[in-house]
């Protein structure tokens, strides 16, 4: 089937970078958008970021300036660089993809398992 992968995540000051990276791999025809998202603790799950498959992104208003997403269409993989964290960045980073998986079939959403940021000093 099909697994994404997430790492990257960890614990960082306030101020400091991360980078995340997602891996698709599997039975995998093609994928359309992918992006991240995050939840933290007793909060809804909110979108962080996403990009089609032709480049375009768009941001949460809260990481804008902040945050780049990025993808490798021949690697099946997307990026999340964060840079100057926040405390309030601190959540759990889920990857998401829609993926077509066999032609004739509709796009699927797929999440990976999650990884944890945390900003804290």
């Amino acid at each position: 089937q099909v697994q994404l992968v997430e790492s990257g995540g960890g614990l960082v000051q306030p101020g400091g970078s991360l980078r995340l990276s997602c891996a698709a791999s599997g039975s995998i025809v093609s994928i359309n958008a992918m992006g991240w998202y995050r939840q933290a603790p007793g909060k809804q799950r909110e979108l962080v970021a996403t990009i089609t498959s032709g480049g375009i992104t768009n941001y949460a208003d809260s990481v804008k300036g902040r945050f780049t997403i990025s993808r490798d269409n021949a690697k099946n993989t997307v990026y999340l660089q964060m840079n100057s964290l926040k405390p309030e960045d601190t959540a759990v980073y889920y990857c998401n993809a829609q993926i077509k998986r066999r032609f004739g079939t509709p796009f699927t959403n797929y999440w990976g398992q999650g990884t944890q940021v945390t900003v804290s000093s």
